[in-house]
């Protein structure tokens, strides 16, 4: 559980480095949630589900890219990488594929290794 709440007590943290271990349940938790938002909603726009799905997106949207940004911090690449995000067709999937290899061991350029603040 630990690690689905971290990124959001690192609500807007842009630096630093997030392991694969925060990174993903926090992703497949919180796309899981919102589909599940979606499913009530898509059918019927004028239902109060539909506000909730909105409003659950939208306080998610500065957590998620900050973690996004740690994690390609992680794997020694620019938080500015996070815009491939806006290629159509494929950008979303160059994204996901930079964020699913082990992180740098030892310190990079954007701080100590995650790893050694978890070990124990």
């Amino acid at each position: 559980m630990e690690w689905i709440l971290a990124p959001l007590k690192k609500y807007a943290v842009f630096s630093g480095r997030a392991r694969r271990k925060e990174f993903w349940p926090f992703m497949l938790i919180n796309y899981a949630i919102l589909f599940a938002l979606y499913f009530p909603f898509r059918n019927d726009p004028t239902s109060p589900v539909g506000l909730v799905f909105f409003a659950y997106a939208l306080a998610f949207v500065v957590p998620t890219i900050a973690l996004f940004v740690r994690r390609l911090h992680d794997v020694d690449k620019s938080g500015w990488w996070y815009f491939i995000n806006f290629v159509p067709l494929v950008g979303g999937i160059i994204l996901l594929v930079l964020c699913i290899p082990a992180g740098t061991s030892g310190a990079n350029e954007f701080g100590p290794d995650p790893k050694g603040a978890y070990a124990g």
